[in-house]
């Protein structure tokens, strides 16, 4: 969805990786949990930090900070866990996004929001929805079905169904 098909006030949860802030949309999220214990798996990618089970469904959960190439998220009394529906050629996975902090959820207008910058051709961009604007600072605003490529969920997807 590009920011011009925006054209309704819509919620998002935000929350911090290190000292950028993110969100996506709330309709997408179906839960926060606090760290819980995650079991890890073998040969995995390094951002696919292993399962936790949800009462009695096994969930996949990855580090938003290392999929961003950015440091591991290191675990604090604010280390979350959000619980997230995925489209994958139509098929909804679930899965757990790691964040240090979720902050709050705010609602946004059309007019508050800007394209994703554009930062020369080499660069993919396509999982940034846009770039909201409150107060004086930007909210980044995720596309979360565009983050992980189809392999990649297909990975999240056969830890889920392995476990199962």
């Amino acid at each position: 969805m590009s920011v011009a098909a925006i054209t309704e006030t819509t919620q998002y949860l935000t929350f911090k990786l290190e000292d950028e802030v993110f969100a996506v949309d709330i309709s997408q999220v179906r839960e926060v949990l606090d760290f819980t214990s995650i079991t890890k798996v073998p040969r995995t990618p390094d951002f696919m930090r292993g399962v936790i089970n949800l009462r009695g469904s096994v969930v996949p959960v990855v580090d938003m900070r290392l999929k961003f190439e950015m440091s591991k998220t290191e675990q604090t009394v604010n280390t979350c866990i959000i619980i997230a529906e995925i489209n994958l050629d139509g098929e909804k996975i679930i899965l757990g996004a790691l964040a240090d902090s979720v902050q709050e959820v705010i609602e946004l207008e059309p007019g508050q929001i800007e394209p994703p910058p554009r930062i020369g051709t080499r660069l993919n961009t396509e999982f940034i929805r846009g770039m909201g604007k409150r107060d004086d600072n930007f909210i980044i605003i995720l596309e979360i079905d565009k983050i992980f490529s189809s392999d990649e969920l297909a990975i999240a997807h056969g830890l889920r169904e392995e476990a199962c």
